[in-house]
């Protein structure tokens, strides 16, 4: 058999090259296929985000990039090489953001014990760092105070704001004021004193709310926007009440509104006179007429709606009434004199800048400067000087003392304790208040019994909550049983109570001319209530003396009630048999009297013409034999006397 023969070295090394080259050429042409594909698919992405208009976001953008350059790397043979090396080169560590300076925004909320330890850390005060902590502070304190300032503590919040420095946080205090005031315009006047009282210390200050203010109804008005214009309107109606601004502006802003009626511009101007017109008449009474009788003329011309012309007319009858609620500044709110008074003549026409650049933070090279200049101006207008001069002085006199002290033996002083008396009642007043505030929030008497036992009362006080008690039945328009059922409650507590209501029962019955009818009638039915109850003695009908003399028409008045409600509780037998207690005979003597016999006539003609003839029987019997026995006695010295005339 013939031997195949086999090829020669140099036969297969040329046939493994051209294989080598071959599976080359496939992985070539395999490479170059892919990033073709690779980039038709990038090109249709973007054809696509075109057509539908979207914008790729920026983030995404800068990954596309990054791919095409870092992740891709052709070759001179457009090879791909994509090793871990290069993508390790490509990432990048993430960016921490830092607080800067020179933004608007505050950052992240920081703890206040947190932010004083930052405040006591860094060492340079006039650093921009620590000049924008105590921005940040002093627009937190300044919206602070302005949020819970009302009508009661507005004479305490205007010291605690002037303890801020108003000079450099001017911008902040226009911006909160005007903030607060647009969410809750009704408490426009409190807002209005706030700023007159800022504006006598720094005129500035309200001469950039009253611009600001023009600009925001400007604005408003301009975007037929009547909510935010009626808002405006009422905060400057009440710097026009408070002569801020002067009363010129309130004219123009009128005329405005009246010039081209529509129903919202008529109704802003109504809104705007209701709140200021009482101020208008005393400081422009020609200006006020001109601007009723352009009212009069758009109601005679009737090119507005009905419900306007409505609100017109009711304006007409407000007016008439002289402004009726609403005459000028509040009297709690009246806290500055004429004589401190600074008006700000602004118009409507006038070119007024915002200054919100007062509003961000800026950086003050002069800081510290500032800062003690404000330290003395608010020394001057709190009149912290002359305290802090009369410490000084106390100081060094004690220092005196005490250098005179080293050099002597001292000698200790009698220790003398002295006793302090509130002649005005305030602690009175306060337990008053809270015992009324107890008895009017709960929701029955059991509640509002537990709820008055919790109440730390001092020895003596207890015959307050009798008091109320009495007082705050008598206020209702009919008698409420909640309250007697309270009393009763308190005097099933404690036999002090009772007694304290028979001295109450004392001083009501005694004072019972000064009390109406209806307060009155709802006294009488309180006793009623715990006599029937037997929570207190009936022994307190011995301080009745039922008589023609001793009694008025309201003490008559006070008896009939008090009687009647008896008889309905208790009904007229049962009440006849407790007036006939031989052990209380001595207690009743005053409501049904055995003598004199006047006023035994009086008591049984009273019972009777009330309907409670019933419990006049036994005064009835003892009435015959009173007056059998005066028949006796005249027949006995008739025959006397005659014996006698025949003896003679």
């Amino acid at each position: 058999m013939a031997r195949s023969k086999s090829p020669s070295p140099p036969a297969r090394a040329s046939k493994k090259r051209s294989s080598r080259r071959s599976s080359d050429d496939d992985s070539d042409d395999s490479d170059e296929d892919e990033l073709l594909r690779k980039k038709t698919e990038r090109s249709e992405k973007r054809m696509k985000s075109k057509t539908t208009g979207g914008k790729l976001d920026s983030r995404a953008a800068e990954n596309e990039r990054s791919k095409e350059e870092g992740e891709i790397h052709l070759e001179d043979k457009g090879r791909v090489k994509t090793t871990e090396s290069d993508a390790k080169k490509t990432t990048t560590k993430p960016l921490v953001m830092k607080n800067s300076t020179n933004g608007r925004a505050g950052g992240a909320y920081v703890p206040p014990f947190k932010l004083a330890q930052m405040m006591r850390e860094i060492e340079d005060k006039s650093s921009p760092e620590y000049q924008r902590i105590t921005w940040e502070a002093l627009k937190k304190s300044i919206n602070g105070l302005v949020n819970k300032i009302n009508s009661s503590n507005v004479k305490n919040i205007v010291p605690e704001l002037f303890n801020e420095n108003l000079v450099r946080g001017k911008g902040l205090f226009a911006r909160s004021v005007m903030k607060s005031q647009m969410a809750s315009p009704q408490f426009s006047p409190v807002f209005a004193a706030l700023v007159a009282v800022t504006n006598t210390k720094f005129p500035e200050l309200g001469e950039l709310v009253v611009k600001r203010v023009v600009l925001q109804f400007r604005r408003a008005f301009k975007r037929n926007d009547k909510s935010v214009c009626v808002a405006a309107t009422k905060f400057l109606a009440s710097l026009v009440n408070q002569q801020v601004v002067h009363e010129l502006l309130a004219l123009e802003l009128c005329t405005l509104l009246l010039t081209q009626p529509t129903d919202d511009s008529v109704e802003v101007a109504i809104e705007f006179i209701k709140e200021c017109g009482y101020a208008l008449q005393d400081l422009s009474p020609q200006g006020s007429h001109g601007i009723f009788e352009r009212f009069r003329g758009i109601l005679h011309e009737g090119e507005i709606d009905k419900r306007t012309q409505f609100m017109i007319e009711g304006l007409f009858a407000f007016r008439k009434s002289g402004f009726e609620g609403k005459k000028g500044v509040p009297e709690e709110l009246d806290l500055v004199d004429e004589d401190d008074q600074i008006v700000h003549e602004i118009s409507l026409d006038d070119e007024l800048e915002a200054n919100a650049s007062l509003d961000v933070f800026k950086f003050d090279p002069n800081y510290e400067e500032n800062e003690k200049k404000y330290v003395e101006i608010k020394k001057e207008i709190l009149g912290e000087e002359s305290s802090s001069s009369d410490e000084s002085g106390s100081d060094e006199s004690g220092s005196d003392e005490s250098s005179d002290d080293e050099e002597e033996p001292a000698v200790a002083a009698p220790t003398t304790t002295q006793n302090i008396t509130d002649a005005t009642e305030t602690n009175l007043v306060n337990l008053r208040r809270t015992i009324y505030l107890t008895i009017m929030s709960s929701l029955d008497f059991e509640e509002a019994g537990h709820k008055l036992m919790q109440i730390q009362l001092q020895p003596g006080q207890e015959i307050e909550v009798a008091t109320m008690l009495v007082e705050c039945c008598s206020q209702e328009r009919t008698f409420v049983r909640y309250y007697g059922l309270l009393a009763q409650r308190f005097c099933f507590i404690s036999k002090e109570y009772a007694s304290l209501f028979d001295d109450v029962f004392m001083k009501q019955f005694s004072t019972i001319h000064r009390l109406e009818t209806n307060k009155l009638r709802n006294v009488a039915k309180f006793f009623a209530h715990l006599l029937t109850t037997d929570a207190m003695s009936w022994t307190c009908l011995a301080y009745i003396q039922l008589s023609e003399e001793t009694t008025t028409s309201a003490s008559r008045i006070f008896i009939k009630i008090l009687f009647q409600e008896l008889s309905e509780q208790l009904g007229l037998k049962k009440l006849n048999e407790k007036m006939s207690e031989e052990d209380m005979q001595a207690y009743f003597t005053g409501v049904m009297p055995k003598a004199p016999l006047k006023n035994v006539r009086f008591s049984i003609n009273f019972f009777t013409s009330i309907g409670l003839g019933g419990l006049t029987d036994g005064m009835r019997e003892h009435l015959k034999k009173e007056q059998e026995k005066e028949r006796e006695r005249r027949a006995n010295a008739s025959s006397s006397s005659s014996s006698s005339s025949s003896s003679s």
